[in-house]
This record gives C-alpha cells, sequence and structure tokens, in this order.
C-alpha cells in the first residue's frame, strides 16, 4: 500500500525513530520522547532519502516517510 504525500498535508506519526533529527539549518539529534505516536503535524518539505520535514506543535523534524501516515479528511 503506497501513500501519496504531500506538501502541506497533515500527517500522523505511526512509529518513533531511534532519535529526532531538528529540521534546523544545523540539524541536531534529539532523544524521541519529545513526541508520542499519534502526534500530528503538516508536511513542510521534502528532502532526498524519503525524508520530510514535519512541523509538530513543538518544532519541525526531519523523519522519514516510513513514520509517517496520511490523516485523511
Amino acid at each position: 500500500m503506497s501513500q501519496e504525500f504531500n506538501i502541506g498535508a497533515t500527517v500522523r506519526l505511526i512509529a518513533l525513530p531511534t532519535y529526532l533529527k531538528t529540521a534546523d539549518p544545523m540539524p541536531m539529534l534529539r532523544p524521541p520522547s519529545l513526541l508520542e505516536i499519534g502526534a500530528q503535524g503538516t508536511l513542510v518539505d521534502r528532502k532526498p532519502g524519503n525524508y520530510w520535514v514535519v512541523k509538530f506543535a513543538s518544532s519541525s523534524f526531519l523523519l522519514e516517510d516510513r513514520y509517517l501516515a496520511v490523516v485523511s479528511s
């Protein structure tokens, strides 16, 4: 089952990575406990290697698409 990810789409976190990488100009590694499974965010940008910039309420993070699911409206 292939999902269609588009910039501006609302997504939810379906699994936690080992660490989170901030989407800052100089990225930092953060603990995964900053987010919870089910957290919703907005896709802001696409990066190489199936990575997306996802804006959550707390911050923006770089996440692989395998950790995300599109929220149906």
